[in-house]
């Protein structure tokens, strides 16, 4: 293991930093995505897909993401945003 790599392996498991979570887009709509504490995921709003985070690692394969109900979908204050249609095969 290389020197310092601990450190970052020993946080892993509690999400990712907002600041990547910053960087990330949603690989279907190119969009940002927005991270959820609550969930561990990180969702699309505008397409309504939540994608997981497994030990610190994002899932942004769009096989993995899961399809947000309308009660679950929800915007950022002061956005609107209709989700659009795509397809999550691969």
């Amino acid at each position: 293991m290389a020197r310092g790599s601990g450190s970052l392996l020993k946080s892993a498991g509690a999400g990712i930093s907002t600041t990547v979570a910053e960087i990330l887009v949603c690989p279907l709509s190119k969009q940002p995505l927005r991270l959820c504490e609550k969930t561990n995921s990180l969702i699309s709003d505008t397409v309504g897909v939540s994608y997981s985070i497994v030990d610190g690692i994002p899932r942004l394969v769009p096989a993995d993401g899961k399809i947000l109900d309308a009660d679950q979908h929800f915007n950022p204050p002061g956005t609107i945003s209709t989700p659009q249609k795509y397809s999550l095969s691969v």
